[in-house]
């Protein structure tokens, strides 16, 4: 059993001597602000929208609340260790072999899969803007089988959907329907990944500011087409007005779309070695960019929900172009504005996941845990060009039989996953040295603050809505049982925490990231944790039948 915790022993000639520490504050800033607002603000504000409705902002505070306390977390690695890596390199000289293959596993499912829906997401603005300009692609050319047949099956109000599904020629009796935008983007990117595309820090933060300046834009027009009577729609369930039309569960059902926005900010972490000062600057930079991005995302959702009925988001990819639609607020050049520079931010999250990603399998090849296979780097080119291909097709076959949902949501969970266990293991991690220069989370004892904060908050949630309490054992309700069960086991779970923070003396600001990101999972459906558990079952598999065996670690010890 010891052997599947087996720990990697860096030290400082692990370092890298090669990268120029050339990133500062704001550096750092503009990269996180350049992988959270992508398909995030683009695409997935839309379905969050209509799952949340205008409600849905106080899910982008929870999400952004847990992701500060998770940058401490990841911060607190990286002064640790001295080689650039992610939570997979920091887990690997934390707590073992075992929880590093878990954490790089969720890894590759947050990056691949997650450029699955930017795939989707890209596809809907590129036929929007095209449509816009006079040319049409036919319907069932630009979107995935399974979102078509959803929308017939339910009664979607998403015409193109409907259309799709009605006008899609029939291959024996299966109807064609296939996004051939997002397979072709998906080709591009790997092929560009493939001959080694490197983009200036310079280029990045034009990028960035092209970027803030149209959301910017957005928000300004949009906020003269408000009508403040959509922030309060008539609620399905109680026929009155509500800020929160499907309840508290409606909004935490939204919890794929919101977080789905912050996925990537984690991929900061990696640029230690380039950052200068990365002890001071890493952390304060990856702050920054998290509260700035909330706040962005708040006011789009103040506009959009403002502007549009939130019930006529349902399966719209391109929110921020469709609120400005001649059924909407009926501003052409908006339209033609918000689509383009879409095109330009999606393309760029594609290029930066997707160079990411076989990076990942690199390292995971590196120690063995992966087959060798996996470490080819291109004689010309000089990019990992086996693991860029896979990753291509990884990303690409999923794209014929999946939905945006689906993957929204399988997405979302392993991220957040992969949070929980990094909040978890600086829980666990001995005192340090305070060393001048380096970043030091502070240690602020939780034996009291925690159950204080905790317990009482839930005293005041059940005087708030003493109703909720009543029936959180019933979970047959078929809206809102899943959830009460959810919640149920976070409470018996931060309980536990509550117990062993008095007994232990625990740190407060990890316990805070911890219990943030288990709540985020409450908004999971049993589906979700169904392909979650599928997914670590293939890995565990892959693990015990290859990286076990092969761990070059293990043959090191094994031969000592």
């Amino acid at each position: 059993m010891s052997q599947l915790f087996r720990r990697k022993i860096y030290s400082d000639t692990d370092t890298s001597t090669g990268l120029l520490r050339v990133l500062g504050v704001w550096d750092i800033v503009f990269f996180g602000i350049a992988a959270i607002i992508g398909a995030g603000s683009f695409s997935s504000l839309g379905e969050a929208v209509f799952r949340g409705g205008p409600g849905v902002i106080l899910l982008y505070l929870i999400c952004g609340f847990a992701c500060g306390f998770t940058a401490l977390c990841y911060a607190e690695f990286a002064s640790r260790i001295p080689t650039a890596g992610s939570a997979y390199t920091y887990a690997y000289a934390s707590f073992g072999e075992l929880i590093a293959w878990v954490i790089g596993w969720a890894l590759i499912m947050e990056y691949s899969f997650g450029n699955i829906y930017v795939a989707f997401s890209w596809s809907d603005y590129f036929t929007s803007f095209l449509g816009r300009i006079g040319m049409h692609i036919p319907d069932y050319l630009t979107c995935s089988y399974t979102e078509a047949r959803k929308a017939f099956q339910y009664g979607s109000e998403n015409k193109e959907l409907l259309n799709a599904w009605n006008t899609a020629p029939l291959i024996g009796s299966l109807k064609f329907i296939v996004d051939v935008p997002a397979l072709v983007i998906n080709g591009l990117i790997t092929w560009l990944c493939y001959v080694g595309v490197k983009e200036s820090k310079n280029f990045n933060n034009s990028l960035v500011i092209l970027k803030l300046g149209v959301i910017l834009l957005v928000i300004l027009v949009g906020f003269a087409y408000i009508n403040t009577d959509n922030w309060t729609p008539i609620s399905p369930t109680t026929g009155t007005p509500s800020f929160m039309p499907n309840g508290f569960a409606g909004v935490m059902s939204a919890v794929s779309g919101v977080f789905f926005a912050y996925i990537g900010f984690d991929a900061l972490s990696v640029l230690s070695e380039e950052t200068k000062d990365p002890q001071k600057t890493l952390p304060k930079g990856m702050i920054i960019s998290l509260v700035l991005c909330t706040v962005i995302y708040i006011a789009l959702t103040l506009v959009l929900t403002g502007m549009v009925d939130y019930k006529k988001f349902d399966g719209v990819g391109d929110p921020l172009s469709f609120i400005f639609e001649k059924t909407n607020a009926n501003v052409a050049w908006m339209e033609l504005v918000v689509s383009f520079v879409a095109i330009v931010a999606i393309t760029t999250v594609l290029l930066v996941f997707q160079m990411g990603q076989p990076r990942i399998w690199y390292a995971m090849s590196r120690d063995g845990l992966m087959p060798q296979r996996f470490q080819k780097v291109h004689p010309k080119y000089k990019t990992p060009s086996y693991a860029t291909v896979v990753t291509g097709i990884v990303v690409g076959i999923p794209i014929l039989f999946t939905d945006k949902t689906f993957i929204l949501d399988f997405t979302s969970i392993g991220t957040i996953f992969a949070f929980v266990l990094v909040c978890a293991g600086v829980l666990m991690l001995p005192a340090k040295e305070k060393i001048k220069g380096r970043f030091h989370l502070p240690y602020v004892n939780g034996k009291i603050i925690f159950p204080v904060v905790f317990i009482g908050g839930l005293i005041g949630f059940y005087y708030w809505q003493p109703e909720f309490f009543h029936t959180l054992t019933d979970w047959s309700d078929p809206k809102e049982g899943e959830f009460r069960a959810s919640i149920f086991f976070f409470i018996l779970f931060n309980l536990g925490l509550c117990i062993l923070t008095f007994i232990k003396n625990l740190s407060l600001i990890p316990l805070v990231g911890l219990s943030s990101c288990l709540y985020l999972l409450t908004g999971m459906s049993h589906e979700n944790w169904f392909w979650f558990g599928m997914w670590f079952l293939v890995g565990m598999v892959i693990y015990f039948c290859y990286g076990y065996k092969n761990s070059k670690l293990g043959k090191e010890l094994k031969n000592s």
